[in-house]
């Protein structure tokens, strides 16, 4: 296949959670191929602004809190008059809460799913709406070896991510024969700082090393291939999919 196929030139991504972590890389990844970037989150983008300006691509940041779907409409309102158009919508923010199923509170159940399973939902909503009236457009939702097993200390995780692999299929069946791929991608274990409380504990994070064939944890670099695809034309015939990167974790 030639490489034009993966150049992003002249496409615009959103790319939620993208001030620092996994989302800093996907956004560095889509800009570095081409694309300007909008990023939506509540923490400061700075960092990933200058990333972007440096391979030469415009960058916008709207600041929103994903824990409520009230802003939804708003982002993708901004995003279509500051650039015109939105192919590429990469819903990667995320929260984690640690408690022992026994203890989970209702609280930490709803702030998880909010913002790991509603918001990404009516983000593509509001996203597939542009894309389905145009018959083009790229979403990646970000999910997780916890789309595929169950964990542990990690309830209202577990359910977002799992909810969020069903969602990208369902979406997938909707959407496909109307130009639009919906697909998502599932990080392994990842040295971010979700996952900081996980390699602070020897034990835990020996134990975690020892599934991993690769021998290490993840780093954002590691999912940039991944998502250029997915956002590219040379995934156009791929819908519904849940790419494991992983260091071949699944495979153990």
């Amino acid at each position: 296949m030639q490489l034009q196929a993966f150049d992003l030139s002249g496409r615009v991504a959103l790319v939620t959670g993208a001030s620092g972590g996994l989302g800093q890389g996907l956004a560095l990844a889509l800009a570095q191929a081409g694309a300007d970037i909008v990023a939506v989150g509540v923490s400061d983008a700075t960092s990933t602004a200058d990333t972007v300006h440096r391979v030469g691509r415009r960058f916008l940041h709207i600041q929103a809190d994903l824990g409520s779907v009230a802003p939804i409409a708003g982002i993708v309102e901004r995003a279509l008059a500051e650039f015109g158009q939105l192919d590429i919508l990469v819903n990667n923010a995320g929260i984690i809460r640690r408690t022992d199923a026994l203890d989970f509170s209702e609280q930490d159940w709803d702030a998880v799913m909010d913002v790991n399973l509603k918001s990404a939902f009516f983000l593509a909503q509001a996203a597939g709406r542009h894309m389905v009236a145009r018959g083009s457009g790229k979403i990646i939702n970000i999910a997780s070896m916890l789309s595929f097993q169950g964990g542990i200390r990690v309830p209202s995780y577990t359910a977002s991510k799992s909810g969020l692999a069903g969602i990208t299929r369902l979406l997938a069946n909707e959407w496909a024969a109307r130009g639009v791929n919906v697909n998502a991608i599932a990080p392994g274990y990842m040295a971010t700082d979700n996952t900081a409380p996980l390699r602070a504990d020897a034990d835990r994070n020996r134990s975690i090393l020892e599934r991993i064939p690769a021998g290490r944890w993840g780093t954002p670099a590691d999912l940039a291939g991944a998502a250029v695809f997915l956002a590219s034309s040379a995934s156009d015939y791929v819908h519904g999919a849940v790419l494991p990167v992983d260091g071949g974790w699944l495979a153990r």
